[in-house]
Formats: structure tokens, C-alpha cells, sequence
């Protein structure tokens, strides 16, 4: 976490701190996060928790309904209410009321801190009274509106989620989980076993916000929105000559979300083309691939599974496939500009 800050205290990596690193024993951030995004863009400074309960209640139903573990606590009367709802138990209004009552209890106090460190510049400000409850919204939340990654922040939280809430979902060993990339419709799906495939979510919104929202190569603004001009490519770090390798020669499995990076799509299709990114920018896939194991859920897993237990044994593995691709006379590559990284 303090890794994924240094040189990059900007409003969008505070907000993708809390997303990626902070608790998730429960889905409430989530939903409390969406519903956040939601209200910044309709541009009112203070919502009181009736009116918070609207947005947040109707993300809660729409998950609880595909995925009906959302916590690792065994019970809770909020999340009892919603399922109430969602089986017409109770009215809408009811649900409301409900969430208002119920839902926000540890969100709103818990929603800044990061492994036990509040964030700089919180985006709101909690103000109860005996005769209402509300937050106002700060100025942090609306500059991060502002911000040309905020169009990102939605399906990245949404991504989070959905890998969060299925590692709940699976009852089975950690060793056993792995997320695999699927290369034709760039989705990212997890097959615990021969017999059960689980899509989790686009590639993009999942891998975007390790990499805040930039190019992994020259740190120039990309997007996950496929009409926007900056809409990125999931390129292979390293080349298919490793995979050529995988039983002969110590290679690997290329398609592992360890060697996913997002890039600059004419990056990609015309310039690195097969080319090995220059040794430099190992270091940089290294952090990246930290940044999956410290946020943990099903690419933690996955990343240990892929490249090894620990962090010496991690670079050691990439080392390797570097020197595989090297000796395979795959030529070097570097971008023909660069902005300053800050991973």
C-alpha cells in the first residue's frame, strides 16, 4: 500500500487504495463506493443517509442476487433485510428505512482507513446530530470528477467486487484457485476446477486500477471505455516464445495475469509488437504483480500460484523467463517516450 502511494499521492490512487487494499470483510465499501461516484456526479455537496440508502441498498440487491455471500460474517440483519426484498418480504420503502437504520453502522468510519491509516484527503465529512444524519461531500470527491480516470473508477470498483464476492463464494483451498485470462473476449474467469468456468470480469476494469490508470510502458492516461480515443490493449509482457518453452525449457504460461499488462493500444499493435521490453521494466511488472498479492482474493492466489511463495522467489521466476525470451534472440524493445513512472 505504501508502495502503490510513493510518488503518486494523487486523489484517484487515495480513492484506488481504498478499493484495491482496504478490508473486505464485508461488500459494504463497494457498494458505499459506487454509490459515492454516483452522487458526485449529480453534484450535490451533502446527502443525508435516507437519501445515501437508495443507491446503496439497490448495489447490495443486484450483487446479492448473483452472489448470495456478501461478508464473512455469518449474519446480519441489513443484509437479512435485502434478501427480504429481493424474495418481496418487505416494500422498498421498508428496505430504505432498513438501510438507512442498518447499513451505514461501520462503512462511513471505516471507508478512509487503509491498513490502519486514514487517507490524506478524505471525500467526505461525517455530521450527526440528534436530529439527522447526513455526510458532505467534500472537495476531494468532486476534483476527483474532474480527474480523466474518473470515468474509470466505476467498472474498476465494480471488477473488485465481483472478484472479491466470488472468492467468498468458492468453498475450497486458496492453492486451488486460478483466475485465467481469456484471450478472444479479454475477460478474466476463474476454473477452481475441470468441470465449473466462473466469469469474473472484463480484464480491463479488473487490471486497470493496479496500474493507476496508466500505460504500462510510458504512463501516458489510458481508458477502459471502448469509445474513448485512449482505450487500451491487454498486451503480453513477455512474447510467446515463453509459452514455445513452458515444458522443454523452465518457460511459462504466458496467458497467467501475472504477464497481462494494459498499454496504449498503438503501442501495442505497431510498435512492441514481439519485441522484450528492456530489462528496466521487469522491476516495474515485479511491483505491479506485488500490488495483486498485498490486495489479496483470487489474484493474490493466482500471482503466488503462477510465480511462487515469495517475493525472492517471485523475481527469481521473472528473471528467468526474461533470460528465456533474451536467449531465444527475441528482439529488445523501448517506447519511443515516456513519462516519469511512479511503480
Amino acid at each position: 500500500m505504501i508502495q502503490f502511494h510513493e510518488n503518486d499521492p494523487s486523489l484517484e490512487q487515495q480513492w484506488r487504495g481504498i478499493i484495491l487494499f482496504g478490508r473486505n470483510s464485508a461488500s459494504y465499501k463497494f457498494a458505499f463506493a459506487k454509490s459515492l461516484l454516483k452522487f458526485a456526479q449529480s453534484e450535490v455537496t451533502e446527502i443525508s443517509l435516507e437519501e445515501l440508502a437508495v443507491p446503496f441498498s439497490e448495489e447490495l440487491v443486484k450483487h446479492l442476487k448473483a452472489h448470495p455471500t456478501q461478508g464473512t460474517s455469518k449474519s446480519s440483519k441489513f443484509l437479512d433485510a435485502c434478501r427480504a426484498y429481493i424474495s418481496d418480504e418487505i416494500s422498498e420503502a421498508r428496505l430504505h428505512e432498513t438501510t438507512a437504520k442498518l447499513g451505514f453502522v461501520n462503512v462511513i468510519d471505516a471507508f478512509h482507513n487503509v491498513n490502519g491509516d486514514a487517507i490524506p484527503n478524505p471525500f467526505y465529512i461525517k455530521e450527526y446530530s440528534q436530529s439527522s444524519k447526513k455526510l458532505i461531500l467534500s472537495d476531494e470527491l468532486f476534483k476527483l470528477k474532474e480527474s480523466s480516470q474518473f470515468s474509470n473508477l466505476m467498472p474498476e470498483t465494480e471488477a473488485r467486487w465481483s472478484l472479491v464476492e466470488t472468492a467468498w463464494d468458492m468453498d475450497i483451498s486458496p492453492n486451488l484457485i486460478e483466475v485465467h485470462h481469456d484471450n478472444l473476449n479479454q475477460l478474466l474467469y476463474l476454473k477452481p476446477s475441470p468441470m465449473r468456468r466462473v466469469d469474473l470480469s472484463s480484464s480491463r476494469d479488473a487490471l486497470n486500477g493496479y496500474q493507476k490508470g496508466k500505460c504500462f510502458y510510458t504512463f501516458s492516461d489510458i481508458s477502459i471505455h471502448s469509445e474513448n480515443p485512449a482505450f487500451c490493449d491487454v498486451d503480453h509482457f513477455f512474447p510467446h516464445v515463453n509459452k514455445m518453452e513452458h515444458l522443454s525449457n523452465g518457460g511459462a504460461d504466458i496467458n497467467g495475469v501475472w504477464n497481462l499488462v494494459l498499454c496504449d493500444s498503438s503501442i501495442n499493435r505497431h510498435d512492441k509488437s514481439a519485441g522484450l521490453p528492456s530489462l528496466r521494466f521487469l522491476d516495474r511488472l515485479h511491483n505491479r504483480n506485488e500490488f495483486y498479492i498485498n490486495s489479496k482474493h483470487p489474484l493474490s492466489e493466482t500471482i503466488q500460484n503462477q510465480t511462487g511463495s515469495s517475493e525472492s522467489i517471485r523475481r527469481q521466476f521473472l528473471q528467468r523467463q526474461y533470460d528465456i525470451a533474451k536467449s531465444c534472440l527475441t528482439p529488445k524493445w523501448e517506447p519511443k517516450f515516456e513519462f516519469p513512472g511512479t511503480f
